[in-house]
């Protein structure tokens, strides 16, 4: 789209980027009006954190470059590694989100590559939602618009990553969301092009997109669609999308939500009507908004998990969040391939403490209400993630009490993995540590298992929780855990969902 929302010549896209950069004002890099969405005031530094993404415009410059440059700006002389670009076609409808498989991008600044390595990761991390196709990028422009105001901006060397969704509503953002969390790097960046409202009024456009711009904010996914439903439904004349990059922003908010970005910040609001050339009569909205870590909450989150004691660390296998989070993806992913597909899918993990021999549970909830559960204790001889992809097709396949998950209950899950230490044998059941250990009974043939959340979750006593495990699980009599040729073995758990 060289030539028609942006200029043919290098020297005039380099003369008109920085001149909207020139105009932006200082205090774009300053603390600003933000959301938080975890940790008090007494908690955390003020000031703004690191910028892991962006939302801006993709107008013709001469519209929306003026609001674009205070996104932009904040990235100055930044270095990247690679940046993933995300909107919604203008052209196509389909399924899902499309990757460009191109290997690079041209515009009159140069040209930037096609990160393949890190779109392969998103598209199988995605369990079909993302896939490779070049064709839905072919016609527009609202990612082609970024590129040369990132080429002016950021330090040489960066690669793209360039994302369109299909338009469906069908949860992909959710997906695209959860690959990126699970893949981005420290020095990677996430770029959403949207524009907001289309063709009202100036004044109905103000109104419309500072709601908008609000609901971005709070972070709040659900929030934002309920507002988009109700502008549909308020009949302001002209008006046809508060977002047009929807799913793109969602993704953001999700992924935000998912890597703990913790700071949202509206750097800037315009519409077409403000611009020189504009009408008033009818309008599009432009919005600047960055997204950033606060690197004072980061360091709290990070002292939490150094706290712990070696005691608990050596017993739970000490999983930090990243590692938490990649179990809880191959868990999820691993139950909607196989759901849909029937196909149990492959993951690469190079993670050592991943692949060390450990037992572990999965646990699946709908609307609050036990879906399926089962684990394996010991593994036979398989690394820690096999085991939870393995047990996590057992829980929506197997679990005796339950009927396999069908694909209209995929988006009401909820996963819990339960990593186990090893069990060792304990010759009094009063020495239980109830909610803080597991239990298996055993007695001849008989055996049944409790992880330790069971006892918090159902407020039982230790008899009760005895009782219940020797009668439901095990088959044996409820106060079989008190004969002598009852053998109790006790496992700790770090549990996360």
């Amino acid at each position: 789209m060289v030539g028609q929302f942006y200029p043919s010549e290098p020297g005039a896209v380099s003369d008109q980027i920085e001149r909207f950069l020139k105009q932006t004002t200082p205090s774009i890099t300053s603390p600003g009006p933000s959301f938080v969405r975890r940790g008090t005031s007494a908690e955390r530094e003020s000031g703004s954190g690191q910028i892991r993404a962006i939302m801006v415009p993709h107008a013709g410059y001469d519209y929306s470059g003026a609001v674009a440059a205070y996104a932009f700006k904040a990235l100055q002389g930044r270095k990247v590694n690679t940046v993933v670009m995300i909107g919604n076609s203008h052209q196509a409808y389909f399924d899902g989100a499309a990757i460009d498989d191109s290997d690079a991008w041209q515009t009159p600044l140069g040209q930037a590559a096609v990160d393949k390595k890190l779109a392969d990761k998103l598209v199988v991390a995605g369990g079909g939602a993302i896939k490779f196709d070049s064709a839905p990028h072919q016609a527009d422009h609202n990612l082609e618009v970024e590129l040369p105001f990132l080429q002016t901006v950021l330090s040489p060397g960066f690669k793209i990553v360039p994302v369109e969704f299909g338009n469906k509503d069908d949860g992909g953002y959710k997906k695209l969301a959860r690959a990126l969390a699970a893949n981005l790097g420290e020095n990677d960046l996430v770029v959403i092009s949207t524009d907001m409202s289309h063709y009202p009024k100036y004044a109905d456009a103000n109104k419309i997109d500072q709601g908008t711009l609000e609901k971005i904010k709070s972070g709040d996914v659900a929030e934002l669609e309920k507002y988009a439903a109700t502008v549909e439904q308020a009949s302001y004349a002209n008006e046809q999308t508060v977002l047009c990059g929807i799913d793109a922003v969602k993704t953001v908010m999700e992924l935000a939500n998912l890597a703990g970005w913790d700071e949202i910040k509206i750097l800037k609001y315009m519409n077409s009507g403000d611009a020189p050339i504009g009408d008033k009569n009818q309008v599009v909205g432009y919005g600047a908004v960055a997204f950033a870590q606060v690197e004072s909450v980061k360091v709290k989150v990070e002292n939490e998990i150094a706290n712990a004691t070696s005691a608990e660390a050596v017993a739970t296998g000490g999983l930090n969040i990243k590692q938490q989070q990649t179990l809880l993806k191959i868990a999820k992913d691993t139950v909607e391939i196989y759901v849909k597909t029937g196909r149990v899918p492959e993951f690469s993990v190079a993670d050592e403490k991943l692949n060390e021999k450990q037992g572990a549970f999965v646990t699946l909830d709908e609307n609050g209400q036990l879906r399926g559960c089962i684990g394996q204790i010991v593994p036979l001889d398989q690394p820690l993630w096999q085991v939870v992809r393995d047990m996590a097709v057992a829980a929506c396949s197997e679990d005796y009490r339950f009927s396999p998950v069908s694909q209209d209950e995929l988006d009401e899950l909820e996963y819990e993995v339960s990593v186990l230490s090893a069990p060792w044998r304990i010759d009094d059941w009063r020495k239980i540590k109830l909610g803080e250990q597991g239990v298996i009974i055993r007695k001849g043939n008989h055996s049944g298992v409790f992880l330790p959340q069971v006892a918090v979750e159902t407020g039982w006593s230790l008899e009760e929780f005895l009782s219940q495990l020797c009668r439901q699980k095990a088959g044996l009599p409820s106060d079989a855990y008190k004969d002598k040729d009852t053998e109790i073995l006790v496992f700790t758990a770090q549990v996360f969902k």
